[in-house]
């Protein structure tokens, strides 16, 4: 790219490039339509003929990240943020559900652990909020995403493309001066390229977002959109005097990965279905011929010689009391076919298969509290449990250092948008609402300039990401450990010195907030002395 500061992109460059991007994520395309066609055919609950060992593990594993949601809290750098990151902390999860982003995290969820990776956007939406503009969150598909082959951060691919079907209809209404239809062989020519001949253009069409980073003329990195259709531009963030700062001013891709097992290769990574196909694939075939096996050893077969003399419809019908035979029967004539006895290593060879299934996919019994060997104590099997789930923390971490990326985003978007007041309502301890009226406070535009116009301070915040965990057993453990601090006298002021020496050796959630009760406990006692 050019170093000069505004200019027209160059859309023939760009689709160059694209046609580069696509032939270089072609081996992982076809290895999600393949995993994807097997999952169709082999582990969809319609597939009734095959087993559904890999599928439980999968049902498994989505329970568990949905179970551990990741939500999020702001902390300031700098004690004069400190109202601005508990606005923040409150407003941050009222944003993500305007977005239903509990339904995208689920529904992300099921490509990450089937194929490798979930894909988020996090884009600023003008049409949204009744034409002011909010921030929206979006899962993208695989196939609609472009960038650069070999990059372990998306961050360093040197452009990206985000593709999206357009009616065109809709397009023309939006983009009066962009003649759709006068254009049809470019427009069509484009997302077949993209999409390949199965396109329908009948009435579609392919827009391409173009992200690009560039320098400006102090040397700043900035990040650019250009928006196409065929080879015609629809917007260009650097011919527009108001994007001086680029279209996003954060200037990060508004995609983030979140995936399963890294690929050194791939940024998307890959997922179960990749490790547990081959262990699902040997437990069917053998599964497949044992029901063969049962099938024809449930059945009554035998010999017969042509010359038997028995009417064999007579002989098939059970209501028929009497058959009748000409000549003789006996066991040269007429005997039974007898199956030899099932071999106890098939048996014996499926179980290992179906126990290596679940242990390459770490979803043994005892995750879903299933015992074996004996073990029948409650504490040995959470014990077990703890264990065994270190697979499933080990994604789950994976999701909250996505979504710290998401928030890092979010908090960007409220720097540069927000500039207008907006209303959001929360919930206060005793569960009552309250109401806050949030006026971009933090934004550069309102921060105090020195007399040159020049910023004083830009304000940043630390994202501290947590785990909102829905399980029965973990709520149990919590306040078991509650009543067993409250009965051992722990939150009786004489003994508040005590167990605040007593709880910097534990860890456990929200002990910042019972060691902050317990220090005003002591402080409220001490100035009660000091008055008496």
């Amino acid at each position: 790219m050019k170093n000069n500061n505004t200019s027209t992109p160059n859309v023939t460059e760009a689709f160059d490039i694209l046609r580069e991007y696509k032939r270089g994520k072609q081996s992982l395309e076809s290895r999600i339509i393949s995993e994807r066609e097997f999952w169709q055919q082999r582990c969809r609950p319609a597939a009734s003929d095959q087993s559904a060992w890999l599928f439980n593990s999968l049902l498994s594993k989505h329970a568990d990240i949905v179970d551990n949601l990741p939500v999020c809290s702001c902390l300031p750098r700098e004690e004069c943020d400190e109202q601005d990151a508990a606005l923040l902390s409150q407003i941050i999860p009222i944003i993500t559900d305007r977005c239903n982003f509990k339904g995208l995290y689920s529904d992300n969820s099921w490509f990450k652990i089937k194929y490798g990776a979930a894909i988020y956007g996090v884009f600023w939406n003008n049409s949204l909020e009744d034409g002011l503009g909010d921030i929206d969150i979006r899962a993208l598909r695989l196939e609609d995403i472009f960038w650069e082959s070999g990059v372990r951060d998306i961050q360093d691919s040197k452009n990206l493309f985000v593709c999206g079907v357009w009616d065109k209809e809709t397009l023309d209404a939006a983009y009066p001066d962009a003649r759709i239809h006068e254009r049809k062989r470019e427009v069509d020519n484009v997302s077949l390229e993209v999409y390949g001949q199965g396109f329908d253009t009948d009435g579609r069409c392919v827009v391409v977002d173009w992200y690009y980073k560039k320098l400006d003329a102090q040397g700043m990195q900035r990040l650019h959109l250009c928006k196409f259709c065929g080879d015609m531009i629809l917007y260009s963030s650097e011919t527009d005097p108001a994007c001086a700062c680029g279209w996003y001013e954060h200037g990060q891709y508004p995609v983030i990965f979140d995936s399963l097992y890294p690929d050194e290769e791939n940024i998307h990574g890959f997922g179960i279905i990749s490790v547990a196909r081959g262990a699902q694939n040997s437990i069917d075939r053998i599964d497949n011929n044992l029901l063969d096996y049962a099938d024809w050893s449930s059945k009554a077969r035998f010999w017969a010689k042509k010359s038997l003399g028995v009417n064999e419809r007579d002989f098939r019908d059970l209501s028929r009391s009497i058959v009748e035979v000409e000549g003789d029967i006996d066991e040269e004539k007429l005997r039974q076919i007898e199956m030899a006895r099932l071999d106890e290593s098939i048996l014996e060879l499926r179980g290992l298969k179906i126990d290596e299934l679940k242990e390459t996919t770490g979803t043994r019994d005892f995750l879903q509290g299933g015992t074996t060997g004996g073990v029948v104590a409650a504490t040995a099997i959470k014990r077990l449990q703890d264990s065994g789930e270190k697979y499933s923390r080990d994604g789950i971490e994976g999701s909250c250092r996505a979504f710290e990326k998401i928030v890092t985003l979010i908090i960007e978007l409220i720097r540069q948008f927000y500039d207008t007041p907006r209303y959001f309502r929360v919930k206060g301890e005793c569960g009552d609402n309250k109401y806050i009226c949030y006026t971009g406070i933090f934004s550069d535009k309102n921060k105090k300039r020195s007399q040159g116009g020049e910023l004083i301070r830009r304000p940043h915040f630390d994202i501290e990401i947590s785990t909102s965990k829905k399980s029965t057993s973990f709520a149990e453990t919590a306040n078991s450990l509650a009543r067993e601090l409250y009965d051992s006298g722990a939150f009786k002021p004489e003994n508040a010195e005590q167990t605040l020496i007593m709880l910097e050796l534990m860890s456990f959630d929200g002990i910042g907030k019972v060691k902050k009760m317990l220090r005003e406990t002591v402080s409220r006692a001490q100035t009660g002395a000091d008055a008496t």
